[in-house]
């Protein structure tokens, strides 16, 4: 079982953009020492909550900033975009850091119908163009080892290409083409189980490859059950503001469980065969996530840890890596011009 991170850029209350950036810089030369796999950027549009509108910039910078780390996006939202400069793009990444470059592609929300207007004017001319035919353009534009796909830059190799969803037909969507699958458990946990059966049941495996599941589920690991559950706090009341369209930055502990005390307690949608969050001590986090990778048959865990503090984010990774036996990696200083 392979451990990565999911970042969106937080914007925690009291702080800015830039600090977001810098944090996800920091927690990203963190990441890479501790041993993770990989480190994941998410994609969100005009939101006071991320500062993580592109991407494709910071995969660049990360690349830059460490030696270990496979580093993409999580995910590139292709309806707003053309796919031959998508791949374009990529390949310019690839040619940044060979063998070390995502491509997660997905369709769901990070964007108001408005501002996807504003990052595609003309989205609702292609209507005719469904999302499969999207992700079968990039592949072909990528191209393949021998295949430069008529596009520059010509680069060896080509970045590994994921589907992200939340879904059964995402899922089926996943195994049809062939692709590696990366489920969303911290938006529709009761699916999950559902989702990966359906992905493995559909995989085509024409092209070569092999089906490979990769879940994203929200931790908050501290010393004590009492410290994480502290720390969690912000992301409960970050979620319940979401679900009602307030995008204010994500909230202090303290301000949160001030709030959630006057709050009627949250509706769920439905029930949770294994929990959208898991929130403990390392000892308790890492059983969890072990447990869950053998029911339903996980390759790899894609952390996302909606922590106010930074320092108490960068421990919840650090106490999550220990727990699970991550190897730490050592990475020689990076040459700066």
């Amino acid at each position: 079982m392979q451990l990565s991170i999911l970042d969106q850029s937080m914007i925690p209350e009291g702080s800015t953009p830039t600090q977001a950036l810098t944090n996800t810089l920091d927690l990203a030369r963190t990441a890479d020492a501790l041993g993770y796999h990989r480190y994941w950027l998410a994609e969100h549009h005009a939101t006071a909550s991320f500062a993580s509108p592109a991407p494709e910039v910071m995969i660049a910078r990360l690349t830059a900033e460490t030696t270990g780390l496979r580093i993409g996006s999580g995910g590139v939202l292709l309806p707003y975009y053309s796919p031959f400069k998508v791949a374009e793009t990529f390949r310019v990444l690839q040619a940044l850091a060979p063998g070390r470059i995502d491509l997660g592609i997905g369709r769901g929300a990070g964007a108001s119908s408005r501002d996807a207007r504003l990052l595609n004017p003309s989205l609702g001319d292609h209507s005719d163009q469904s999302f499969a035919e999207q992700v079968s353009a990039v592949r072909a534009f990528l191209g393949g080892p021998g295949d430069r796909g008529g596009i520059m830059p010509t680069v060896d190799g080509v970045p590994q290409v994921w589907l992200l969803g939340a879904s059964t037909s995402s899922a089926v969507l996943a195994g049809r083409l062939g692709l590696p699958y990366s489920f969303a458990h911290f938006g529709r946990p009761e699916v999950v189980t559902e989702a990966v059966r359906a992905y493995r049941a559909s995989f085509d495996a024409r092209g070569g490859g092999s089906p490979r599941v990769m879940v994203g589920i929200g931790v908050y690991c501290a010393p004590t059950r009492a410290e994480a559950e502290h720390v969690f706090a912000s992301q409960r009341l970050f979620r319940q503001r979401m679900t009602q369209g307030d995008l204010r930055p994500v909230p202090a502990p303290e301000t949160a469980l001030a709030e959630l005390h006057s709050r009627p307690a949250a509706a769920t949608r439905g029930p949770e065969e294994w929990p959208r969050y898991a929130v403990g001590s390392p000892t308790d986090v890492a059983a969890q996530l072990t447990a869950m990778a053998t029911a339903v048959g996980v390759d790899e865990f894609v952390v996302l840890s909606t922590i106010h503090g930074h320092s108490d984010r960068v421990r919840s990774y650090a106490l999550l890596a220990d727990a699970l036996g991550l190897r730490p990696r050592t990475t020689p200083a990076l040459q700066r011009a």
